[in-house]
Order: structure tokens, then sequence, then C-alpha cells
């Protein structure tokens, strides 16, 4: 892998999303580090290495999905395993970070859980994070460790633009969706239409108030970074149809699809939901509708740049470039 400031790279995948990890394995040309990760009877889990990793470049893919709990605590106790085995650097590559909505104290006697976890993994020994469209770009401002985050921006655009839409515009589901939305409609060179959402209290429902733009006649494209539950999709979806939209895409990062999001998309008049593997689609989730990308070959670009030493930001250039994206976003 060339000359580094490390050892040779190492790869360790979490039970989180192991496809992924083994995708990434073989872009890179890099087998995946052998380990056992138990559950015992009493719900403590433990983690043994099958090899010595000492001194080398580990990167541990394991994003904070469901059960988020108990894979949070697989993160932690992975890293605390590699730091022990005396590895050189050790990164947590977290390709969906849970809690990224708990960002900020915005009503009283509440917590900051963004920020609790990332001084989690700082504490358990990772010397670096990944992570992949962070829900607010505050959250990479947690960690007292090196963090790189990139976006699956990119690959999301790629697959629109060969789509050729007839009449498209992009929709921002809500105003904090409004950046990333903005960003994307200047790449496919459509205009853009926002909805105004309020959620309703701590709870997963949103009604939607108001559309910004105009829709009528034209295929919308609405563009987020999650779907959820898809309360706040369907809210966006009912609005635009009430407001003369022909067929309608949505496309988003993380496909986290909590129940009843599969119920509510089946049943519903989306053509097409467009998520990449970030987080591990089960059988029981997977619908005709529901296409998913692959972001192991930029996964592993990056991690490749940063075990080399070289820049991650040219590594995403070059990216964007391979997927004829032209557009500094």
């Amino acid at each position: 892998m060339g000359d580094t400031l490390y050892g040779d790279l190492a790869l360790i995948s979490g039970s989180a999303n192991e496809p992924l990890a083994q995708e990434t394995s073989e872009y890179l040309d890099c087998p995946l580090e052998g380990r056992d990760i138990i559950d015992f009877p009493n719900e403590n889990v433990f983690v043994r290495l099958h090899r010595s990793i000492r001194s080398k470049d580990v990167f541990i893919i394991q994003p904070t999905t469901s059960p988020v709990n108990r894979n949070i605590m697989e993160l932690l106790i992975l890293i605390d395993t590699v730091h022990r085995a005396s590895a050189g650097r050790i990164t947590a590559v977290i390709p969906y970070y849970s809690y990224g909505r708990t960002d900020k104290k915005d009503q009283p006697r509440v917590p900051i859980t963004a920020r609790l976890i990332a001084d989690m993994i700082g504490v358990a020994g990772a010397d670096r994070v990944l992570l992949i469209d962070p829900h607010a770009q505050q959250i990479s401002g947690f960690f007292s460790i090196y963090v790189d985050d990139f976006s699956a921006f990119p690959i999301l655009s790629k697959y629109m633009l060969q789509k050729g839409l007839k009449d498209p515009v992009v929709v921002a589901p809500d105003v904090g969706a409004t950046k990333r939305a903005r960003d994307f409609a200047e790449v496919l060179d459509v205009p853009l239409a926002i909805i105004e959402k309020r959620r309703m209290g701590n709870f997963p429902a949103t009604k939607a108030l108001n559309l910004i733009g105009r829709v009528r006649g034209k295929n919308a494209v609405i563009f987020d970074d999650e779907v959820d539950t898809a309360s706040t999709l369907m809210e966006a979806m009912h609005v635009l149809e009430r407001r003369g939209a022909q067929r309608i895409w949505c496309c988003v990062t993380h496909g986290v699809l909590s129940p009843p999001a599969v119920d509510r998309i089946r049943e519903s008049n989306i053509h097409e939901l467009v998520i990449t593997n970030t987080i591990s689609l089960p059988p029981e989730r997977q619908l005709d509708k529901i296409t998913v990308l692959s972001i192991a070959p930029l996964l592993g670009d990056v991690i490749d740049s940063i075990h080399r030493g070289q820049s991650v930001g040219a590594a995403r250039a070059k990216y964007r470039e391979a997927c004829g994206i032209h557009v500094v976003v």
C-alpha cells in the first residue's frame, strides 16, 4: 500500500454492516482481519482478534445502526480491543452516526448525545474518525480527535443524472435540508423547491406547512441525508402531489427505514427511493422501488488516502470527477 507513517493497513469489520466491510475489503485488496464477536447470555459483548495487529494502521468499520445502543457498545469494545493490542493507529469508520439529531440543546433539560458518543469514541482509544454525511456539520467539531467526513453526494448525483429526467425539480423536504438540496439542484442544473414543516414536539410526526417553488407538471426529486420512519417523506410527497407534481423520486444517503417506513413506502406513490449501503438493508425491507447504491469504492479511496497520508480532499475531488460532477459543492 506504499510508504506510510504507520504499519500495514488492517481492516476490521464490526457486525453492523459486514457486507459493506467485505466489499470495501475487496476493493482495497486487503482481507478483513479475523475476529470473534460474542454476545453472552447476560448481554455482555466480547471481542477477540485472531492474530496480532501490533503497529498496524487499523480501520474499524462499524455504523451505529439498529440495534443502536448495542452496536455503539460493540464499536467501543472493538476500539478498546485494538488499542490494547498495540495498534499503530486506530480509525473508527462510522458510515452512519446515530444520535446525530441530538446535536444541540434546543430545549431545557435535554442532552447533547451526539457529543457524548464522540467523547466515548475518543476515550475508548480511537485516534481518528471517518464519517459519511453526518446529520449536522457541527458533529465533526464534537470530537477531540481527528475527523474526516465525506459525502455520498457524487454517487447519488451520478445516478440521477443518468436518469435523464424530463422537467425535474429538486425538493428540500424541510428548511434544514435546503443547503444539501440546493447543491444537488446545482449539479443537476434544475430548479429548487423547499417544503416548510414543523416537527410535533419530540415525536417522529411532522406537519408540512408550505411549499416554496413551483413543481406543477414536473418530476420531483426529494433530497435529504436520511429517511427514518418516512414521516417527513410522506408529508413531502402529499404536498407535491397536491401541487401537481408528476412522478416523485427520493434520494438519501442513509436508509434507516425504522418501522413503519417500509410499509409507508410500499403503499405510497413514490416512484423510486434511492439510498446507499451505509446501513445494511435486510431482505424483509427490500422493495422493488428501493434502489441501493454502493459507497464501497468511495470509502475504499478515502481509507487508502488516509493510510498513505495523502489529501482526503483530493480523493473527494477525484471521485467527483469520476462521477462526472464538475460543480464544486
